[in-house]
């Protein structure tokens, strides 16, 4: 009688290590992406969106089905209350894409560079509003400080930072209403591309297809690759969450709104002034005062597990 071998047991450091490597991928990638917009900038923010939609639609739904959960997805489908919650979703997500596409090609990466940094604290302020969450008085004075490095900017150049602050709140907002609900990241993302994807082929049709096959091979490439850079990088960070502790996660994540930050100065040569260095300032201060809270909270529990 032949004995089954039993499954391979990977290693608790080699399980860290992929989760390192995945978080690494997703951010470098998301910190990337003006690039990629960039090199579309001769093409309306709307179609870039369009394609984006569809490619991930496609790309998704095949996921789904390879994965077994066709039937999970036509039962989200068929439930309109839930089907009216991915719909509110899929206005946060298609709006924050869009203005991001928009920020990017109009010049203005610092600006949605600094709507990042400070996601991470409207997370905060909307999981006290919305979900009775409880700050303590280390988080409450990053809250505060990142608020004055807001009017700092609004004072100093007479303008409310609308690009940075829409584009916080839209994906804190999606994020916060997908964690209340506590569905499956990929199957959700599904039904909030598909829910989009009529709306897309519509507006392409309703342009004659766009700009794809009238302009070069370089053009229609980028845009039939849409879809593959959006999924790409979420199906890293859905590995990299089984993987690492989420502290881990939320630390890493500052390296995405960084290198477009780096890309808005070095590459790209946008101006950062004296009243910019004053608000990145206090955003970096309150990030720092958040993070370093929030890792000494992990330590203290860690340490009072029993082992």
């Amino acid at each position: 009688m032949t004995r089954l071998s039993p499954p391979a047991v990977v290693p608790p450091a080699h399980r860290a290590l992929a989760g390192v490597l995945n978080a690494l991928g997703c951010f470098t990638f998301w910190g990337l992406f003006p690039i990629y917009f960039k090199l579309l900038e001769h093409v309306p923010p709307l179609e870039v969106v369009a394609h984006r939609i569809l490619g991930s639609a496609l790309i998704l739904l095949a996921l789904v089905v390879l994965q077994g959960r066709g039937r999970a997805l036509l039962t989200d489908f068929r439930n309109h209350r839930r089907l009216g919650f991915y719909a509110i979703t899929s206005l946060l997500i298609s709006a924050n894409w869009l203005l991001y596409i928009w920020a990017v090609q109009q010049g203005r990466i610092l600006e949605a560079s600094l709507g990042y940094y400070i996601n991470p604290l409207v997370n905060v302020l909307l999981g006290v509003l919305f979900l009775r969450e409880r700050l303590n008085v280390r988080q409450w004075l990053a809250v505060a400080i990142a608020v004055l490095g807001v009017l700092a900017l609004v004072i100093g150049q007479g303008v409310l930072p609308w690009i940075a602050l829409t584009l916080a709140f839209s994906f804190g907002g999606y994020g916060m209403l997908r964690k209340k609900a506590g569905l499956n990241p990929t199957l959700g993302l599904a039904v909030e591309t598909l829910l989009l994807a009529p709306v897309a082929l519509l507006f392409l049709a309703a342009r004659s297809g766009g700009v794809l096959g009238m302009i070069d091979g370089q053009t229609d490439a980028l845009l039939l690759a849409a879809g593959l850079i959006t999924v790409a990088p979420l199906l890293m960070f859905l590995e990299a969450g089984q993987r690492l502790r989420l502290s881990t996660v939320g630390l890493i994540q500052y390296l995405t709104p960084t290198l477009q930050f780096l890309l808005a100065i070095v590459i790209y040569h946008e101006p950062f002034t004296g009243v910019h260095r004053v608000t990145f300032g206090c955003i970096w201060l309150a990030l720092a005062l958040y993070s370093g809270d929030a890792w000494a909270g992990h330590r203290r529990t860690a340490n009072a597990r029993p082992d």
